[in-house]
């Protein structure tokens, strides 16, 4: 059975040992680098635990075989592009985190620096977390449908107070937001 815990370890940037660890119960990195490389078969039981640890679902542990997947082929540095340290299997980071759910704006028209055809990602939160969130794109919905979009300036006695990214416009003043969505991925086609 192919299995992509070896590159979902990595770009969580974890360490055999610190899979191993928030294992419930714990396990040893040994045990988790068997599992990687196939020496040691993945049952059900051992792919739920490893799915735990790494926060993600488990049929993202699997691979099908057919079709070639996309690969991690060069590293852009400052000294320009390199050869990939290893061969190493991307997984879109919609699938690395679990948690809050994502919303999509999809932008139509160029705005600031979004341009027609991006999608923006975002996560959604709770009012609650919008202190943390200042100086972050927010999305957040407004009355009658409507909704509000741009850098969270301010927030204080629940109200939330937005620059738009067009230069020119004026701020926007949310009255209790239900949630705020903060943008973490651009999607560009290029």
């Amino acid at each position: 059975m192919i299995n992509r815990i070896r590159d979902i370890r990595l770009q969580k940037g974890l360490t055999l040992a610190d899979v191993a660890a928030t294992c419930q119960p714990p396990t040893t990195a040994q045990t988790i680098g068997r599992l990687e490389t196939g020496m040691r078969n993945l049952s059900l039981t051992w792919m739920n635990r490893i799915a735990a640890a790494l926060e993600v679902e488990p049929e993202l542990l699997l691979r099908s075989e057919g079709g070639e997947p996309p690969r991690i082929v060069a590293v852009l540095g400052e000294q320009g592009a390199e050869a990939a340290r290893g061969d190493i299997e991307p997984v879109l980071p919609s699938a690395l985190s679990t948690g809050a759910p994502w919303l999509v704006l999809v932008v139509e028209a160029s705005c600031g620096e979004y341009r027609a055809g991006d999608q923006v990602w975002l996560r959604q939160y709770p009012p609650e977390d919008a202190a943390r969130l200042v100086n972050r794109d927010v999305f957040a919905p407004r009355p009658a449908g409507r909704f509000a979009f741009g850098r969270l300036l301010d927030q204080e006695e629940g109200q939330i107070v937005l620059l738009p990214p067009a230069s020119g416009q004026r701020r926007i003043a949310v009255e209790h937001p239900p949630w705020l969505a903060v943008a973490e991925m651009l999607v560009r086609k290029l």
